[in-house]
């Protein structure tokens, strides 16, 4: 499509001297292979009918098979040895390039987990999908980095170490040698505790003034580099437990980071930026707090220093942007997270953007809805009874066991993180685990086993080359086509920042496949040579895509 737009432009402008990049769309109800409707656009500039000017444009358009149609449409048959040629140039390396992030930074913040909690489902999702938008940012070019963000300090963090001191008692930091050593169980014992100390503080106006006052002294661990009181090192510990904890599960799914940002790193940047954009009118003095005044904005008032002379989360955000900016410099920062804090950030950005209006305008903040499991409740990591992102990869795993006989775990991540990215981001999404495991249907599993087919396919070729003209028949000509989309395919998807787009497409060329193998013989026939091309064409459409996804590919499944 990208030569035949270019053809189009230099005939736009040789016969109306008009600089214009005419778009081009697949063609459907038979209706040739692509179609444009340049001609009614330009026409009024041109000073002629519609169909007159797709006619002269018509009449020097070469490669293709033209047809005027309706007030004025190009439809445009590829002649076959075109359509061969320009699969013989996909195979070349730059051919599907992208580079519109070329030599541009680009940041992904992404799961953002708090210490002294466990992972959630919410955390699965929005690191399945950070780590595609990380990839798709990556194929167009740009330098990435994966960050995320957790509060390690906190009123979370003051009740988790409330339930765990309890729990250690006269022992203190001796205790923690007999919590048991596994990452996974170590993360449950904390936040059993964090539960334990969430109620209390819900229950008990004296715990309530305790938890209050540990907060306080929590930060002082930080800013008075307290390692050493027996309660700092308790914290110190649990502290790198959790970041272990984060560390075993994302190399278990296989995504990784590049920087953590504990709020304790940001905490006081955002602080001394709030106070001084307090005293630039920014910020105002609220009852003992320090409060953005969102509503003449069209949004609402938070809190940014509390009435203890401590930052809030959204103190904490301002010191992270301003972190990111000195760390990388940044062309682009996307923000992953979930729904329910969109006015939030609209009112945290809103606020940068009085005096850092350059760093907002570089940001980017996509959320995502709620990831349903049949019969699953409403997730409260306060009351404890969530569905943990480990306990969702053990009943996907177990699922595929038992539909699968000696199923690879690469097939268990296959069908976790297509399920999470075939849907567009936001609305609220159904996970259907048996379904996700399926060989048939749109799945990962399915897209697995097609490229292993595929793969065996040319494994069996004979390996004789025959140079004959090849005259393309109607299952050939569809996957050709099908395969030149995968350009404009994955340059939505990155304009748009949406792997679904990536998904809808693999599953549609998949089938196409199907259908072009079940009538046309690829190995041992005549025309095995160029089958074998097109099929060696579909494997590295197909393998780019399931990368540009983070789906694993296997040999067989």
């Amino acid at each position: 499509m990208e030569k035949l737009a270019e053809q189009l432009k230099n005939i736009i402008k040789d016969l109306y001297e008009l600089e214009l990049r005419p778009r081009i769309t697949s063609s459907l109800g038979g209706h040739g292979d692509f179609s444009s409707n340049v001609a009614m656009q330009i026409a009024k500039e041109a000073g002629k009918a519609p169909r007159e000017v797709a006619a002269e444009i018509a009449a020097k358009v070469e490669g293709a098979d033209v047809e005027v149609a309706g007030p004025g449409f190009l439809n445009f048959t590829l002649k076959d040895d075109v359509l061969v040629w320009m699969l013989e140039e996909s195979f070349k390396k730059d051919y599907y390039a992208y580079p519109i992030y070329q030599d541009k930074v680009v940041l992904t913040e992404f799961s953002d987990p708090n210490p002294f909690k466990v992972l959630h489902m919410g955390h699965l999702y929005t690191s399945v999908v950070g780590d595609s938008i990380s990839r798709l940012m990556e194929y167009a070019g740009a330098k990435v980095y994966r960050l995320n963000f957790g509060g390690d300090v906190g009123m979370h963090v003051a009740k988790a170490m409330w339930g765990i001191m309890k729990q250690l008692g006269d022992k203190g930091v001796k205790g923690l040698d007999e919590v048991d050593t596994d990452s996974h169980k170590r993360a449950e014992w904390i936040s059993r505790c964090y539960v334990e100390g969430s109620n209390a503080y819900e229950d008990d106006e004296k715990s309530k003034a305790e938890i209050v006052e540990l907060n306080q002294k929590i930060y002082g661990f930080h800013t008075q580099n307290d390692h050493e009181s027996d309660m700092a090192q308790v914290y110190w510990k649990c502290r790198e437990w959790s970041y272990e904890y984060f560390e075993w599960f994302y190399e278990k799914i296989g995504v990784k980071f590049d920087k953590y940002y504990p709020e304790s790193a940001t905490s006081e940047l955002g602080l001394e930026t709030v106070k001084r954009e307090l005293a630039n009118g920014v910020y105002t003095e609220s009852d003992g707090a320090v409060v953005f005044v969102g509503e003449p904005y069209g949004l609402h008032t938070r809190v940014f220093i509390n009435n203890k002379g401590l930052p809030t989360y959204e103190a904490k955000d301002v010191g992270l942007i301003f972190s990111k900016w000195e760390d990388y410099h940044f062309d682009k920062s996307i923000v992953i997270t979930a729904g329910d804090i969109i006015e939030y950030m609209k009112v945290v950005l809103t606020s940068i953007k009085q005096y850092a209006p350059e760093l907002v305008e570089r940001s980017m903040h996509l959320t995502h809805g709620i990831v349903k499991l049949p019969g699953m409740m409403k997730m409260s990591s306060r009351k404890g009874n969530f569905v943990t992102a480990v306990d969702v990869v053990n009943e996907v795993k177990e699922t595929n066991e038992a539909e699968h006989e000696g199923a690879d775990f690469a097939i268990t991540l296959g069908a976790i993180k297509y399920v999470l990215l075939k849907n567009k981001l936001g609305p609220d999404m159904m996970f259907d685990i048996k379904e996700s495991v399926s060989l048939t249907g749109n799945s990962g599993p399915y897209l697995q086993y097609a490229l292993a087919r595929a793969k065996s396919i040319l494994r069996k070729a004979s390996g004789e080359a025959k140079d004959e003209k090849v005259v393309l028949d109607e299952w050939e000509r569809t996957l050709v086509l099908k395969l030149l989309e995968w350009k404009e395919v994955i340059r939505e998807a990155v304009d748009e920042v949406a792997p679904h787009v990536v998904c809808t497409y693999l599953y549609e060329l998949a089938q196409t496949f199907s259908r072009f193998y079940e009538n046309d013989k690829v190995v041992g026939g005549e025309k095995e040579k160029f089958r074998c091309e097109l099929v060696q064409g579909y494997i590295n459409v197909l393998e780019s895509g399931l990368t540009v996804l983070g789906v694993p590919t296997v040999e067989k499944v």
